[in-house]
């Protein structure tokens, strides 16, 4: 399971989110509610990956290294939301 999850990460962290969500429970484990996943999939997917797979990697919980990693993760995001943002104005 492990080796489809990171295969469709690195095409997509979309289609990461949509594998684990089809796979199993965890992203309702690692989060309160489905709104969290559901705005994490749309604004923030590594973000939103990288915090699910972090959390049921250690003791259910983000704690130490595993933050740098969500951490890394939040950056790029914010990368790819600036890139495209930047693409589009130089396109128009």
């Amino acid at each position: 399971m492990g080796g489809f999850l990171v295969l469709f990460a690195l095409i997509s962290p979309r289609l990461g989110l949509i594998y684990l969500w089809l796979t199993g429970d965890l992203l309702s484990r690692s989060m309160d509610s489905w709104v969290l996943p559901l705005i994490g999939f749309f604004v923030l997917p590594w973000t939103t990956l990288a915090w699910a797979v972090m959390w049921d990697a250690g003791t259910n919980r983000v704690t130490g290294f595993e933050w740098f990693l969500v951490g890394l993760a939040f950056v790029l995001d914010l990368a790819s939301l600036g890139g495209g943002s930047r693409a589009r104005s130089e396109r128009a």
